[in-house]
């Protein structure tokens, strides 16, 4: 429902300083920027992530709001936070939702569409 739109952007980026690949971890930050297009106020209330790495290993993550928020966003308004995962491959990627809830109650599901966590120029 158009009433209902979230848009959500992410952007990715490896993060050398957390890294230790002799260990086979690589941290990687993304910025997440949600937007409430729709005619209604929204409230975050929870996420799922869905980490994959390059061999194929899925962790699951679920949690009330983001970075210890639930922001609550009325038409036009935008939240942006910044988070990280861990993997054990130099590259993978995340997928997800953030379930939000209308003034009335009544709950919707905000998709966040498959990006790509890899080092810079790894798939070039």
């Amino acid at each position: 429902m158009a009433e209902d739109r979230i848009d959500i952007t992410v952007q990715p980026e490896y993060w050398p300083e957390r890294s230790t690949p002799d260990v086979s971890q690589w941290a990687f930050t993304y910025t997440v920027r949600i937007t409430n297009q729709g005619t209604r106020p929204a409230t975050l209330r929870s996420r799922y992530w869905r980490i994959t790495d390059a061999n194929g290993r899925v962790e699951e993550m679920r949690g009330d709001g983001v970075v210890g928020k639930q922001p609550h966003l009325q038409p036009g308004e935008s939240f942006e936070y910044q988070s990280w995962a861990m993997l054990r491959t130099p590259f993978g990627s995340m997928r997800g939702a953030y379930f939000m809830e209308r003034t009335d109650g009544s709950r919707f599901e905000a998709p966040i569409a498959e990006f790509a966590l890899t080092l810079p120029n790894a798939l070039n």
